[in-house]
């Protein structure tokens, strides 16, 4: 049920008998006096209930503002989550993969795939968590050496994919290649003994070129690395068109 109470009932009475003293023509002044007084005193406390609403409605929408504030955030941070890998930061399977089809409807890429070297190993010797800090440091090193506008995201356990927008073959090879430095030329020493190294498969696609065809080919170009022995960066045979 509606409630109809009118918070300033007695004022609008207060005011009512002002109103009827003013129209009286034999009113004296005595009567006028305790008339206005009667108002100042209705109209004073309505001011307090007034500015005690405002205070009341700004408390509120303050309270509001914080709490659409606060949604926004978890929102971003689900979206986050969404589409990124939680042990690397980076985009995760099929993120990378969306951003490179959309990507490739706007001009040529560059698609890098690197595969960390004899990781089954280092797991099965170390233990998963050591091949997790394994994983995050490689990523941190490859990830210093790109240029602002590279994209990288995990394909797989120890598989991970760079989209470099707009690059031509030979500028993606050298930035595998310093990838490979960053990561096989220093120690790992805090992690694990001995050197940590990747395989490199580089691929440029043309405008609109298929994602598929075109990871097939840098994944291609990787397998090759590997058969080759492994810490090296290897270029797909020619450009692929859609």
């Amino acid at each position: 049920m509606a409630d109809d109470t009118d918070l300033f009932e007695a004022e609008e009475a207060e005011l009512a008998r002002a109103v009827d003293v003013h129209a009286r023509a034999d009113g004296d002044a005595g009567g006028y006096r305790n008339a206005l007084g009667d108002l100042i005193v209705r109209y004073r406390r309505m001011m307090r209930e007034t500015r005690r609403m405002i205070r009341h409605g700004d408390r509120q929408e303050r309270e509001l503002n914080a709490l659409n504030a606060r949604l926004r955030e978890l929102a971003g941070q689900l979206e986050f989550k969404a589409r990124h890998d939680s042990l690397t930061g980076v985009l995760n399977r099929g993120a990378i993969i969306e951003l490179a089809t959309r990507m490739m409807t706007m001009g040529p890429v560059s698609l890098v795939v690197l595969d960390i070297d004899h990781f089954k190993r280092i797991n099965d010797e170390f233990g998963h968590p050591v091949g997790d800090t394994v994983i995050v440091e490689l990523v941190a090193r490859a990830r210093a050496v790109l240029p602002l506008d590279a994209h990288v995201g995990r394909v797989g356990g120890e598989e991970f994919t760079v989209l470099l927008p707009g690059y031509d073959i030979e500028s993606a090879v050298d930035l595998a290649e310093a990838m490979r430095r960053a990561i096989a030329e220093r120690p790992f020493q805090d992690v694990v003994p001995g050197q940590v190294t990747a395989s490199f498969g580089v691929c440029a696609s043309a405008l609109a070129a298929d994602f598929a065809r075109a990871y097939a080919a840098a994944d291609a170009a990787l397998y090759e690395a590997k058969r080759s022995g492994r810490n090296a960066v290897r270029r797909a045979g020619s450009h692929v068109a859609s």
